[in-house]
């Protein structure tokens, strides 16, 4: 009788069977259907069955299993048994590095039945990866798993697509030994799970983008290879498998070409949307969203001097934008508003000398009838970016630098004005302080100012005033620290801002109107008005005032009711309101404005009541406030915007000829 171990079939290599993991069993404990000392043995011989000793409960559910059976193979149903993985006499354990189903071999393997699969694996990154020994290089079982091999089309596969990603991730996100030498940051990689395409499919979709689907199955290579599906010169196409109409129209724009030429500044698909973290486009936090798509998107290939040099693109476009209506309203946080691509097209951008392009001069109209229904010929007329500078446009160029003149020597004469008035009043004051000079004694009595009726009309006009200040200068300087506030209080401040200014401006305009009326049909506004206006004397009494101020002069000049300080900002004002209404207009019927004047036009009004703005809000700083409250004639406020009197001291420092009319009309009723 033999020894165990020693019943070797003539067939077999016994050395070899002997080194298998099997090496000490006979071969009845494998092969039934015939005695140890027949020779020859009966045929036919039953075949082995494996899980005589072996517990592969998964085995029999996997997709191998599950044509194990005879049965089974007599209706044509292909199944790998497990010799066909770990051989039958040669069986070796798969921590032998010369078992083939050792990880380094296991591609080998399964390429007996997948060669399709194994070959493009093998040239894979990760194919690469594992045959260079690399600690962590993923082989067939870490993704598809071992015994219990699936469909990739059942649910229960580790490889399905709802559950592709964790397996991926498993990798990627949570296993150090790659963390460390992938490029992209652990929170670049998770961010897919929060992506349009990742929440899509949690959410059932199945056509929604996984991994494979961008970087391939079996073929998955690095971004920096020419050849992976990932490289940027690839992405539209590999984009294009999910969305074949956009990337038809991406091909034939002039990003696209320009990618087909070799640009590598060229963008691509994830250039625009991202890679993992892609967002829907009306998503907030998307790149491509309405309020992030210019600055995040365009801004920094069209901002860029050096990309606009290399391809000779006109220079200043997006800070043309950022300067616009258009910019400002976008930056200030209204998403109902034109940005870049508005006008120039989402996928389909082409240069304006293309026929097809959508701002091409032929289309401009249609472009704008978009958003500004109605719009003609003349929204064409003038320049869409608007440059300021003599290279640029021009007209609106000098309106500026006009406008800037105007403020420096008008606001700076003021400064001057205010500082020397200042100075005289202050050192008469401390004169009387310090006893150099002997205080005057005033009576109580009170002098009406204003009337109520003018007291309304001014509490009217200056309120507004501030109210359009604050809500004007909101959109100019979106990210003015005074401004972040109020825009942080509501998704809708920006349309409140932009109701509260027109509801301001409607209220100045209303209460102008009304002072017309009050000026030309009320006695007392009649007389307002011939007191208000110009008169020589005027000039006389600046020019001796100004002696008092430089030291040339002892004497002050003596005002009436309304001294030229008074007239100059009365007649500004008038000015300011007639220029700021009318320009105002035009900003708010831009279609119908636009259309009538063309689109430069609308520009110079825009120009004009922005300047007008800013000098107006300065004169009433630096002037009117320095009089009424910083006078020191008056500090710390003139009340008689609130109480319309003014005491008999203040008549005689500000009103000193007025006063005496006054003092003399009184004496007259007694007499």
């Amino acid at each position: 009788m033999k020894k165990r171990g020693e019943t070797v079939s003539l067939f077999v290599d016994a050395a070899k069977f002997k080194n298998s993991v099997h090496g000490s069993a006979d071969c009845v404990d494998c092969h039934q259907g015939f005695k140890p000392d027949e020779t020859p043995h009966a045929k036919p011989i039953r075949p082995v069955n494996c899980q005589t000793c072996h517990e592969i409960a998964p085995y029999d559910k996997s997709v191998h299993g599950r044509g194990e059976n005879l049965e089974a193979r007599k209706r044509g149903e292909v199944a790998a048994t497990c010799k066909d993985c770990h051989d039958t006499h040669e069986m070796l354990s798969p921590s032998d590095p010369k078992s083939p189903t050792n990880r380094a071999h296991l591609s080998g393997v399964c390429g007996r039945c997948h060669e399709d699969e194994v070959s493009h694996y093998s040239r894979s990154a990760h194919g690469e990866a594992l045959d260079q020994g690399v600690r962590g290089a993923p082989s067939c079982i870490d993704c598809h798993g071992e015994h219990n091999v699936e469909n990739i089309e059942n649910k229960q596969s580790p490889v399905y697509k709802g559950h592709e990603a964790k397996v991926c991730l498993k990798c990627h996100l949570d296993n150090p030994d790659v963390r460390q030498r992938v490029g992209p940051s652990a929170r670049f990689i998770a961010a897919y799970e929060t992506s349009v395409h990742g929440v899509a499919l949690a959410g059932g979709n199945q056509k929604a983008a996984t991994c494979s689907n961008c970087h391939g199955a079996h073929d998955m290579k690095k971004g920096s290879n020419v050849t992976s599906s990932v490289n940027r010169w690839n992405i539209p196409k590999t984009c294009g498998q999910c969305h074949p109409e956009t990337a038809g129209l991406y091909n034939s724009s002039i990003h696209g070409k320009a990618l087909q030429w070799g640009s590598k500044e060229a963008p691509s698909c994830t250039d625009c949307h991202g890679e993992h973290q892609i967002y829907a486009p009306k998503d907030p936090r998307s790149r491509v969203a309405a309020g992030n798509v210019s600055v995040q998107v365009c801004a920094p290939c069209h901002n860029s001097v050096r990309l606009n040099e290399k391809y000779g693109l006109p220079e200043g476009r997006f800070k043309s934008f950022e300067d616009s209506y258009h910019g400002l309203a976008s930056k200030g946080g209204q998403v109902q508003v034109a940005n870049c691509a508005s006008c120039h097209g989402v996928h389909n951008i082409k240069p304006s000398s293309d026929p097809g392009s959508t701002i091409n001069k032929a289309n401009l109209a249609l472009t704008c009838g978009r958003c500004h229904p109605g719009a003609n010929v003349n929204f064409a007329k003038g320049s869409v970016h608007v440059i300021l500078s003599p290279n640029g446009d021009k007209v609106l160029y000098w309106i500026r630098t006009i406008y800037i003149g105007l403020i420096v020597s008008v606001i700076g004469g003021m400064l001057v004005h205010n500082a020397l008035d200042f100075l005289r009043k202050s050192q008469r004051l401390m004169s009387v302080r310090a006893g150099r000079v002997a205080p005057h004694h005033y009576g109580s009595a009170q002098f009406e100012r204003m009337s109520l009726g003018e007291r309304v009309q001014h509490a009217l006009m200056f309120s507004s005033f501030i109210v359009l200040v604050i809500t004007g200068f909101m959109l100019k300087f979106p990210d003015a620290w005074w401004v972040v506030p109020i825009r942080q209080m509501s998704e809708k401040a920006f349309a409140v801002r932009s109701l509260t200014h027109r509801i301001a401006g409607v209220v100045m305009t209303l209460v102008s109107i009304y002072h017309l009326y009050y000026i030309f049909f009320v006695k007392r506004g009649r007389r307002f008005a011939l007191d208000m206006m110009p008169r020589l004397s005027d000039v006389r009494a600046f020019y001796t005032q100004v002696k008092y101020y430089l030291g040339l002069s002892k004497t002050r000049a003596q005002f009436h009711r309304f001294g030229y300080a008074e007239k100059a900002e009365y007649w500004a004002l008038v000015w300011g309101v007639i220029v700021m209404a009318g320009t105002g207009v035009i900003m708010w019927f831009d279609n119908y404005f636009i259309n009538l004047l063309t689109k430069l036009g609308w520009d110079v009004a825009r120009t004009v009541h922005y300047y007008e703005a800013c000098l107006a809000t300065l004169a009433i700083v630096v002037w009117h406030f320095y009089f009424v409250i910083f006078n020191p004639d008056v500090y710390p406020m003139n009340t008689a915007w609130w109480t319309g009197k003014l005491t008999e001291e203040e008549m005689a420092s500000e009103h000193p000829l007025e006063l005496e009319q006054i003092r003399s009309e009184q004496l007259k009723d007694l007499g």
